[in-house]
């Protein structure tokens, strides 16, 4: 099965462990605020690609990745996931670990025919790093343009699988960054017997030139970029909340 395809990049180092072969997807329904690609929105456009192809331009390069892998970002990742079990069928005959840096929106619990294509991915797939932008149904809204149930219950199906599981949170001043609602996102993953990570990013503004060149709005104009001391201090309370469920469930 082809994929729509953004872009390639050869070596990224912030997509899952050690360097990795990055494959940007086309296509995503989340119109998230502080999107830093908003060139990958729509659902056509970008470059139709075999898999054989993609996995070819990494077998060119695999001695840089002995201890990283491929992940495949966006876009949205899971609505193209004929394309990706194609794709990690090759990885996983050579054993390379492979990752999805993924939304969760487009988890459809209520979907069976998806749900199997999906678990057959999942026995594919060694990462899943999940960026759950807001805990709280309405802000997450608000945030972009989606609702967050399907992403939470994205997360609870990751742990039923036993798919390692990290999670990614961008702290914007004055939007996501209320002790409130940090303390729950921590609370909330602090159920996951495979949350492996937690990456607290800080919001910063380089993509707003993007959204000018491409004509598009800019929702955060003015917020200025997150300070990253303060960025620790937020990843604590999100701790706090990890740790106050795993207390609970001792007892």
């Amino acid at each position: 099965m082809q994929g729509r395809i953004h872009s390639l990049e050869s070596f990224g180092t912030v997509d899952g462990p050690g360097t990795r072969f990055v494959v940007f997807v086309q296509g995503c329904p989340m119109r998230c605020a502080y999107c830093h690609n908003p060139d990958t929105w729509p659902m056509t456009g970008g470059t139709m690609m075999e898999p054989e192809e993609i996995y070819e331009q990494y077998k060119r390069n695999e001695s840089f990745y002995t201890k990283g892998g491929i992940t495949v970002t966006g876009g949205e990742p899971l609505m193209q996931v004929d394309f990706l079990i194609d794709l990690f069928t090759l990885a996983k005959k050579d054993n390379v670990h492979t990752c999805i840096d993924s939304s969760g929106i487009a988890f459809k619990p209520d979907n069976k025919p998806f749900i199997e294509k999906l678990d057959r991915l999942m026995k594919l797939t060694d990462l899943v790093m999940l960026d759950i932008k807001h805990i709280d149904p309405e802000k997450h809204k608000e945030l972009t343009s989606q609702p967050n149930d399907g992403i939470l219950a994205f997360a609870a199906y990751l742990d039923d699988r036993g798919v390692d599981m990290w999670i990614r949170h961008v702290v914007v001043p004055g939007i996501t960054d209320d002790e409130k609602y940090l303390f729950e996102l921590g609370y909330f993953i602090g159920q996951f017997s495979n949350l492996k990570a937690l990456d607290v990013l800080p919001y910063h503004t380089m993509g707003e030139t993007k959204y000018q060149k491409l004509g598009i709005p800019y929702k955060l104009k003015g917020i200025p970029a997150m300070d990253k001391d303060k960025v620790i201090e937020k990843k604590e309370v999100i701790l706090n909340g990890i740790r106050k469920r795993r207390e609970e469930n001792k007892d």
